[in-house]
């Protein structure tokens, strides 16, 4: 796995190298792919390897925190040619999708709405979505193999367009996997005569992922 993060990170340098303006701006560009990867994937293991819910998300969280400031830093790269700014969005959302579990996970846990077994079944349902998301990244390392040296800029821009459109199908699978969640409960609410209380705790769609 270490060798197909790498292969993925390589790839946005390979990408950038023909032209000297497109390549990265900070220290370690193939570190903070790396990292982003790293932590979704350690995420996803948590969460398949903890019983306790609440212990869970906690070592999920303490994972997704530890892994955000490569997030944060591969993000404010710039002026890239086109394919690897493909790359380096593909990677992001994924990073993304570990935000929108996490971020939103966390309210969860505090919704009376909930019950600890629907709790375990919404994770777990994050879980695989993000695994999904991750393993779509494999294919990237075909644009650096032995075999994908000697491919086409058509090839290899063809190979980054279809995994960065799966990739961006599953994050707005999670997005809306998380609104049909939150809209439960407010249904649920809105019976008590409490949805005020659901409607503070997840605030408005522009305000969150849902």
């Amino acid at each position: 796995m270490k060798r197909i993060l790498f292969l993925v990170s390589a790839a946005i340098m390979i990408a950038a190298a023909p032209s000297a303006k497109a390549q990265f701006v900070v220290t370690d560009p193939a570190n903070l792919a790396s990292g982003i990867l790293n932590s979704a994937n350690e995420i996803v293991q948590t969460s398949s390897t903890v019983s306790n819910v609440v212990k869970n998300f906690k070592e999920v969280e303490k994972v997704y925190k530890q892994g955000k400031e490569y997030y944060d830093k591969l993000q404010a790269v710039s002026n890239l040619v086109k394919d690897a700014r493909k790359v380096q969005q593909t990677v992001l959302l994924v990073g993304d999708v570990s935000q929108m579990y996490v971020q939103n996970f966390g309210r969860m846990l505090n919704d009376p709405n909930f019950s600890a077994q629907e709790l375990s079944a919404i994770a777990s349902g994050y879980s695989a979505l993000l695994g999904e998301s991750t393993e779509l990244l494999k294919e990237l390392k075909l644009i650096v193999s032995s075999s994908g040296l000697s491919l086409s800029d058509k090839e290899r821009m063809d190979i980054i367009d279809r995994v960065y459109k799966e990739v961006k199908d599953y994050h707005s699978l999670v997005r809306y996997y998380t609104n049909k969640n939150i809209s439960v409960s407010i249904l649920r609410s809105k019976k008590q005569h409490n949805s005020q209380r659901v409607l503070d705790l997840y605030g408005t769609p522009q305000q969150k992922y849902w």
